[in-house]
């Protein structure tokens, strides 16, 4: 196949499956999903709540997750949804760092050992 054409039907199954994200063929596609995420046995996150410098708001941080951005998003979009709050997510010094508003952190570790991800 010619490098500057793209693939538009083929009588392979297997090559007419698109993406779920962009809606291109798998072959053609390139977005951040095709990328390999990070081995979740390996991760040994910190959970911690954190009060000062918060204007008296409770914030429960999961601290030392990979400094993979298309991974903290999906991981924090999943657990403001699970928490049903708000939330962020930030990388420093090559650590990703996630913040969930309000003490959750009974609900986070068992979202996160879900996912295999070890917490203390």
């Amino acid at each position: 196949m010619n490098k500057n054409s793209d693939l538009i039907y083929s009588t392979n199954p297997e090559l007419n499956k698109t993406c779920s994200r962009c809606k291109k063929l798998l072959v053609a596609c390139t977005c951040s999903k095709q990328k390999t995420s990070p081995d979740t046995s390996t991760i040994k996150a910190i959970l911690r709540l954190e009060k000062k410098h918060r204007g008296g708001k409770d914030v429960t941080v999961i601290d030392r997750l990979p400094a993979s951005e298309e991974f903290l998003a999906e991981l924090s979009g999943y657990l403001k949804k699970k928490c049903g709050t708000g939330g962020t997510f930030k990388i420093t010094d090559k650590i990703g760092i996630i913040e969930i508003q309000g003490d959750k952190r009974l609900q986070i570790k068992t979202e996160l050992e879900k996912r295999g991800i070890q917490c203390r």
